[in-house]
């Protein structure tokens, strides 16, 4: 096990060594390289992978899990992770996150954020959308993790919770490192459908055609928004060892779609590949009721997160184990196969603020963030279906769940299981009025969890309440009190 789990390290590193190899000759434009590289033998490492979000099926594979570089698609995690604090409440939209050296140096494509200045929270989420801006990564790095490598370690942990086993994170925004950020287009496909799932408040923001700050404008840097029919985001990537990436979420009234692409030669023969995977696979996705759980995290231990002054000390992550080469196997991206991963068996919970969503006002200027320490990640637990594997805790409080009940999350945090269940009453008060809400504690593996039902339900009932709620984005499943 040590042996396989060093030479995933190794692969990583060797990947790292190729993308800081070939960042020493990117001193001209990101456009002025990809003509360079048209016009010449540019071939990076291909995969590509088309998901139908309602079936589970996968429509399309080329290399879906051979390792790949993500490039700036690693910003999606970055952007998860903010998400959550930002649906926890422990950061508002408007909240300033400080600017340091560090942040303020990191390589184009940058917002050109100065040391000692600070952005937004909100202005922070547009930069990274639409501009794909590395400073700004850093910047929420360092505001939530403490550090790059801190908040690395809480990106791979993110990953692995959500079902991500062949992806490994060592900085917040993709540019090439030693070892490289490593990822797989079928994980890149859970992360974009994770993101939708989880937040679909705050997924608009990818759909954002430009961002202005500071009287400039910026363009998003995703060319398929507006011009392919249903395409509603999500994020494109880009270094030399990587090649043109870009992970895209399409829609219509009645079908779903994640897709990614790995490795274009230039940005518009990737996007001219994805808008052909789009137009080839949107039509022949499954058209009823979504059939598969939403993805959500699967791992409901918090994640410790050292300050910055401990960074040095943190152990590392512990990586999964890939499944072994033959003997003697050169390094062939084309020929690594990783354990395959799987998503099934969780289900995501509507967001819901603690915060008022109206306007909100801007921070003065010169406002400073208190400290740069980290903030905890909240972790949420898998909807448990299987009762069988279920330690069950005694109540204090007399069981409300005679007869049948509605079941809509299972999570890791009560306050939160009762927002859940205010938020389907306000949202739904004509199903609901008349039923019962709680919250039902139970421990699996040592972890406590706290279903979050409606009682006041006959069979018949229930099964029609839940239909409902997942028409309106609900996810929701019947069962005897």
């Amino acid at each position: 096990m040590g042996c396989v789990s060093a030479r995933w390290r190794r692969w990583g590193a060797a990947l790292g060594a190729v993308g800081l190899a070939a960042s020493l000759s990117l001193v001209p434009s990101a456009p002025a390289m990809a003509r360079k590289k048209d016009s010449g033998g540019y071939n990076p490492p291909y995969a590509a992978i088309v998901v139908d979000v309602k079936s589970g099926k996968t429509l399309h594979a080329v290399n879906a899990d051979a390792p790949r570089i993500p490039a700036s698609i690693t910003k999606v995690m970055t952007l998860y992770l903010l998400f959550e604090q930002l649906e926890a409440g422990r950061v508002r939209l408007d909240t300033p996150l400080r600017v340091s050296a560090n942040a303020a140096a990191q390589a184009p494509s940058k917002l050109g954020l100065k040391a000692g200045s600070s952005i937004s929270v909100e202005n922070a989420i547009l930069a990274m959308v639409t501009k794909s801006a590395n400073d700004v990564a850093m910047v929420v790095a360092e505001n939530i993790g403490g550090s790059e490598r801190a908040f690395a370690q809480l990106m791979t942990r993110k990953a692995r919770a959500l079902g991500m086993s062949r992806t490994t994170f060592y900085n917040p925004h993709g540019l090439p490192s030693s070892p490289a950020n490593v990822s797989t287009a079928r994980d890149l496909a859970i992360l974009g459908q994770a993101i939708q799932d989880r937040f679909p408040r705050y997924y608009g923001y990818f759909e954002r055609r430009s961002f202005t700050y500071a009287g400039r404008t910026h363009g998003n840097h995703n060319k398929l928004l507006g011009r392919v029919e249903g395409v509603d985001g999500i994020k494109t990537g880009f270094t030399r060892a990587s090649g043109f990436n870009l992970l895209t979420s399409a829609k219509t009234s009645t079908r779903h779609i994640v897709a990614v692409v790995l490795g274009g030669r230039s940005g518009a023969s990737r996007d001219q590949i994805m808008a052909n995977l789009v137009s080839d696979n949107l039509p022949r996705a499954y058209a009823g009721a979504r059939q598969t759980p939403a993805i959500a995290d699967r791992a409901p231990t918090p994640v410790a997160v050292a300050r910055a002054e401990e960074v040095e000390t943190t152990a590392a992550i512990p990586l999964p184990a890939p499944r072994p080469e033959p003997a003697g196997a050169p390094l062939d991206l084309s020929s690594i196969r990783p354990v395959v991963a799987s998503a099934s068996g969780s289900t995501a919970t509507p967001s819901s603020m603690q915060w008022s969503a109206g306007p909100q006002p801007a921070p003065r200027a010169g406002t400073q963030v208190a400290s740069a320490a980290p903030v905890a990640v909240s972790a949420i637990a898998d909807l448990e279906k299987k009762q069988a594997v279920e330690e069950p805790v005694k109540q204090d409080a007399p069981s409300r769940s005679a007869g049948w009940v509605i079941q809509l999350a299972a999570t890791g945090d009560e306050a939160r299981a009762r927002d859940i269940l205010s938020d389907a009453r306000q949202k739904s008060r004509d199903l609901l009025s008349n039923a019962s809400p709680f919250t039902e504690k139970f421990v699996k593996d040592g972890t406590t969890f706290y279903r979050a039902r409606f009682s006041g339900f006959d069979p018949d009932s229930a099964q029609a309440a839940c239909k409902t709620l997942k028409r309106r984005g609900f996810s929701c499943f019947a069962t005897r009190g």
